[in-house]
């Protein structure tokens, strides 16, 4: 049985393949490791440098953000007949106009920035995000409007495209600059309408069907209800900004976070009078009003305002970075404290330390003193009669029985 159980043994051995990790360091757990231990010097640095690189670039972006100058108009109820008669459906397809001037005390050099901005329009409704069709908006399918609830269909049937309700819904005021140079002369303010997208979205994201005529490529749908020309008339003139593709469709689509926000809608162009920005002086909005805001109670306003490096006039990030540098040197100090706290209580532990040694050794005096020792003799002849006694004692208990 045992030479049995050998042979077995040797057979599997020679069969199976080994089942134990190689020699290596990987796989023996054998690498090089390096265990961190911070002192308490290195992490009172480390505290401060931090404090002192976020209070710094806190106050660089502070600073950045002064830089920039904006001046924002709201034109809700300056153009209040425009408003008055889009509160009605009925009149969706007149159209109204308005005029806003205003004055520009200071020179905005370099590229300035035209936004819009609304005020209490909740684009991060859950319903309103998901009613779209990205297979449509990249034109790989035009009749694809299965997600884009209540705006997939017309009243006969026919598919909507753009379908879904942010495409419904899309900001279509027309805004115009204008520079006053005299009560008399009017120098309209030349403004780049492309370029205004993200490249992603621009070139990936949004995508005209494969047809070299957009018209007979969208035949077979119609435009949404709220908006007055279908999708491939958005700008004629020029292709690479028309149909899906559209600058001011694709800034409309990409949906806001807050009910109040500012998309951008033009950028200055450096011609004629504006070659080194907007100069100071007198100027005047042309609005068409198409875009009602007053049935949910909401604003829409103008932002004219320059960017730096850092972005534009928020405090949000530079704030942030100035309390991130506060709270790191408001914790390295309380560390520091502590740490001096601890150190003192060390200083004194010693000393108590070296009183108890001494009464210590107070007492082994006393007990020397009391208790006098024996030498190794009287131990040994101690031991001898002690253990002669016992004997004694033993064969007398013998002797009895």
């Amino acid at each position: 049985m045992l030479v049995t159980c050998s042979i077995r043994m040797d057979r599997t051995s020679l069969t199976c393949p080994c089942r134990f990790p190689h020699s290596t360091a990987l796989k023996q757990q054998q690498l090089p490791a390096y265990q961190l231990r911070l002192s308490v010097t290195r992490v009172l640095s480390g505290f401060f440098a931090m404090g002192a690189f976020c209070l710094g670039m806190g106050v660089i972006l502070i600073l950045s953000t002064k830089s920039t100058k904006e001046i924002e108009i709201n034109y809700t109820y300056i153009c209040t007949n425009c408003a008055k008669l889009w509160e009605n459906a009925i009149n969706f397809d007149k159209e109204c106009t308005c005029s806003t001037p205003f004055y520009l005390p200071e020179a905005m050099q370099g590229d300035v920035y035209m936004y819009y901005k609304l005020f209490g329009f909740y684009q991060n409704l859950n319903q309103y995000i998901l009613s779209r069709s990205n297979s449509q908006l990249m034109g790989r399918d035009i009749k694809d409007v299965g997600n884009c609830a209540p705006f997939r269909k017309s009243h006969n049937g026919t598919p909507i495209a753009p379908c879904g309700a942010i495409a419904n819904s899309i900001f279509n005021d027309t805004i115009i600059l204008s520079y006053i140079l005299n009560t008399s002369i009017q120098v309209k303010v030349s403004m780049l309408s492309s370029g205004i997208a993200w490249w992603t979205d621009k070139y990936i994201k949004f995508q005209n069907p494969s047809s070299s005529n957009l018209p007979s490529a969208f035949a077979g749908t119609t435009k949404p209800p709220s908006r007055p020309k279908p999708v491939y008339e958005l700008d004629e003139g020029d292709s690479e900004n028309n149909g899906f593709i559209n600058d001011d469709f694709i800034v409309w689509m990409r949906t806001a976070a807050f009910p109040t926000f500012r998309k951008l809608y033009r950028q200055l162009s450096h011609v004629q009078h504006f070659t080194e920005g907007l100069p100071a002086g007198n100027y005047s909005f042309n609005i068409t009003y198409n875009f009602p805001v007053t049935r949910f109670q909401g604003e829409k306003s103008i932002v004219l305002c320059t960017l730096t490096w850092s972005g534009g006039s928020h405090l949000f990030l530079g704030l942030m970075y100035t309390m991130t540098g506060a709270m790191a040197w408001l914790a390295s100090f309380s560390r520091m404290a502590v740490h001096l706290m601890l150190k003192e209580r060390k200083m004194v532990f010693p000393q108590q330390s070296q009183v108890l040694k001494r009464e210590k050794g107070n007492t082994e005096i006393d007990s020397e003193v009391t208790e006098p020792k024996m030498s190794d003799e009287a131990r040994e002849d101690w031991g001898i009669l002690s253990g002669g006694t016992a004997l004694t004692d033993q064969v007398q208990s013998q002797v009895d029985k």
